[in-house]
């Protein structure tokens, strides 16, 4: 690969790898070279396959997002992962560093959340809004520095852009936040959230995994020190 990426697991029905950040998931508009396209030509030079290379996508992380994500190597694995992902049996856990410290060390957000495609962006509207979709996650405060708040963050749904939205509404926008920090995010700040933990069933043998990757040690992390990733 010309971008190496790191394999936490792999097998002959999954690869679960750390996404770096600023990389798309997929191809997208912009023509840059994504996760999923490095992964096939890395799988098909490590194998030595001809023709083409089965890679199934089973969910993604944002472009600024980086962390743990699953991929399928066979179209059952991806079938039964992708019943599971739209059965909200993933477990995901997310670590996030946001502006200012929440008032209470840990809670709940509930919101509704349009998408608009034409921006790109999502916003927190109301349940009689046409298109609106419920989104809710948890958050645990782990520590304060520098003005800064280290957030543990467990999601319960799964929409688009969903922890930086709600996360920006209650008023800690995560660092780095181009979208949804305006006024706060510096040009060129790297989006401070990381996808820490991804917990599912396996497709074939039905075990239940978990995979995990940490955050890297650089500005903002590096001022909460290495952190323990669960």
């Amino acid at each position: 690969m010309s971008r190496p990426i790191k394999i936490i697991y792999e097998d002959n029905h999954l690869l679960v790898v750390e996404k770096p950040c600023n990389i798309p998931s997929q191809a997208d508009v912009s023509g840059d070279l994504d996760l999923l396209s490095l992964l096939k030509g890395d799988l098909k030079k490590r194998y030595q396959k001809p023709g083409n290379i089965f890679l199934g996508l089973v969910h993604r992380l944002d472009r600024p997002v980086g962390g743990v994500m699953v991929l399928a190597k066979t179209s059952k694995a991806a079938s039964r992962l992708g019943e599971q992902m739209q059965a909200n049996l993933f477990s995901k856990v997310y670590y996030g560093i946001v502006y200012g410290r929440p008032l209470l060390s840990q809670g709940r957000l509930q919101d509704y959340l349009l998408k608009e495609p034409q921006t790109n962006t999502t916003k927190v509207v109301t349940l009689e809004q046409k298109g609106a979709k419920y989104a809710e996650l948890d958050y645990q405060l782990l520590a304060s520095r520098e003005g800064f708040s280290l957030l543990q963050l467990k999601l319960k749904t799964g929409r688009s852009h969903q922890i930086r939205v709600q996360l920006a509404n209650y008023g800690h926008p995560l660092y780095g936040d181009q979208k949804y920090a305006k006024g706060l995010a510096g040009p060129g700040e790297q989006l401070a959230l990381w996808a820490g933990a991804l917990g599912f069933r396996h497709p074939v043998t039905k075990e239940e995994v978990r995979y995990l990757s940490k955050p890297p040690l650089i500005y903002p992390w590096d001022l909460f020190g290495e952190i323990a990733v669960t």
